[in-house]
């Protein structure tokens, strides 16, 4: 017969054992999101050299590597890696227990489809350095590379490209290439729901998300495009959260009780000159460029436009990547800019043709437009959708002015890569000596030796003004009274919210 007391410690000892039961997610938290929703953004595959689909892909997909709290290259459908000593061979061990939202399991065949299918942002430099991906078996792939490679993890396992973002093989042979982006499938923390393209996607958590089950039950994000009526669905409590304020707009959200603004440097802005490759336009001359480039106050803009959130830099490569070089802006100098312009033959000025801000930033935009008037660049703002903007830049069928901008993350190299060389999807010419320096650090193993290369190519591109940066974007978000966790500081220099699984309500929200 057991004892009463036996009996009784061996039962306290069982329930301290299991555990509370773990609490079901509940509540809805809504996003009021800057930009037109893209129905190519709930796939994977065509990922644009720009961060905006990651803020869809953290919560519909998963990646055998992504960035996450504390570290750039976490694992996640991967629990380890390894890498040869030659350094050509790369393995993945997939992680046990992840399935897809239809039932099926992540497997090594979805890793091989998911990156044969891949066409996005980095996809002709990963395809034509990887040789082969084979599949070892249901847990474990190897990627066989034709040279040693630094930074196949940096592109492969960050945001630089969302190769490594895993979509479901037989669903997608299934149900066709159409039928995946009208009902996608992934293997994310939250599943798909409904999508009205450009309006509104709403997705459901996913119980038993191998990294921890969601604490909010359904996400809404909706597409409200104009920043006063994002604020003011803030403010009534519609949305709980809102991407990009700025100015007077983002001054009275942070003096509105109850709110809580912040903001991140992500992404660099920075003046595009398709141009400067035509010859006999003025904007080949370099003379040219950096007079534009004198011409624009910066910090004035930056008070005025973010609250000094962004930080004024003369690189396009962020000082927090891997690789960067710490390059000041050009200084203000409307006069010298004056002379530079006269030097190069247009004392009266000239006609510039049009300047296409980078959609949603029309304010910015506007800003340089006046300054380069008053030096005698006379260009007309033109405005333009954000998805036609990156199509169009993309086909290189952009001529005039643009401001170009990008969050991916990655390192000097995967940020130089698509801008400034021959297999640049953005790039619209190049120079030679980059283009020997660049292929002459993709396979320089010694750290030291690899940093100098990228540093003589950062300085080659700020001598010769093949742009004009601006800023390091302090991008700015606000969070409403019933959020208790809004995800927004959890990755570093990451703009959206992230992990989604890590968000909650307030309990009085949920």
């Amino acid at each position: 017969m057991i004892h009463p007391r036996r009996a009784i410690l061996a039962l306290s000892l069982l329930l301290l054992l299991a555990g509370p039961a773990a609490a079901q997610p509940a509540g809805t938290m809504t996003w009021g999101v800057h930009v037109t929703l893209a129905t190519r953004w709930l796939d994977t595959a065509d990922t644009d050299a720009e961060i905006t689909p990651f803020m869809i892909m953290y919560a519909l997909h998963d990646a055998l590597v992504k960035p996450m709290p504390g570290n750039i290259n976490t694992p996640s459908l991967a629990e380890s890696w390894t890498m040869s000593r030659d350094g050509r061979t790369w393995e993945f061990v997939l992680r046990r227990g992840p399935r897809f939202h239809n039932g099926d399991p992540v497997t090594a065949e979805d890793v091989k489809f998911s990156f044969e299918r891949y066409k996005g942002a980095a996809a002709p430099l990963l395809k034509e350095r990887v040789r082969e991906v084979e599949v070892v078996d249901q847990g474990r792939v190897r990627f066989h590379l034709k040279e040693p490679w630094p930074d196949f993890m940096t592109f492969y396992g960050t945001s630089a490209s969302g190769a490594a973002w895993i979509v479901p093989k037989k669903y997608i042979e299934k149900v066709g290439e159409d039928g995946f982006r009208r009902a996608p499938v992934g293997a994310g923390p939250y599943r798909f729901v409904s999508f009205s393209a450009g309006v509104e996607l709403v997705l459901e958590a996913v119980d038993g998300y191998w990294r921890k089950t969601p604490s909010v039950k359904r996400l809404v994000l909706r597409s409200i495009p104009d920043e006063s009526t994002r604020a003011a669905a803030l403010k009534r409590g519609e949305v709980d959260v809102v991407y990009f304020l700025n100015g007077p707009i983002a001054e009275d959200v942070r003096r509105t009780p109850g709110l809580t603004l912040n903001a991140t440097r992500t992404g660099v802005f920075w003046l595009m000159f398709p141009e400067q490759w035509t010859p006999g336009s003025p904007w080949a001359d370099r003379r040219v460029r950096l007079a534009a480039s004198l011409a624009i106050d910066r910090q004035a803009i930056n008070e005025a436009e973010s609250l000094g959130f962004s930080g004024p830099t003369g690189n396009i490569v962020p000082r927090h990547q891997e690789f960067a070089l710490a390059i000041d802006p050009h200084p203000y100098d409307p006069k010298r800019a004056k002379a530079l312009l006269a030097e190069a033959g247009y004392p009266n000025g000239f006609d510039g043709g049009e300047l296409a801000p980078y959609p949603p930033y029309s304010g910015m935009g506007e800003a340089i437009a006046n300054y380069l008037v008053a030096v005698g660049i006379k260009v007309r703002v033109r405005t333009m959708e954000r998805a036609a903007l990156l199509s169009a830049w993309r086909d290189r069928k952009i001529r005039s002015l643009f401001i170009g901008a990008t969050g991916t993350a990655g390192n000097a190299s995967t940020r130089i890569e698509p801008y400034a060389t021959s297999k640049g999807t953005a790039a619209y010419g190049t120079l030679p000596e980059v283009e020997t320096l660049f292929a002459r650090q993709l396979q320089e193993m010694d750290r030291k030796k690899r940093e100098e290369l990228l540093h003589q190519i950062q300085r080659i591109l700020a001598d010769r003004v093949i742009f004009a940066p601006i800023w390091e974007n302090g991008f700015i978000r606000a969070f409403g009274p019933r959020v208790e966790e809004a995800g927004l500081t959890l990755i570093p220099a990451f703009p959206y919210s992230a992990p989604l699984e890590d968000l909650r309500l307030k309990p009085s929200a949920r």
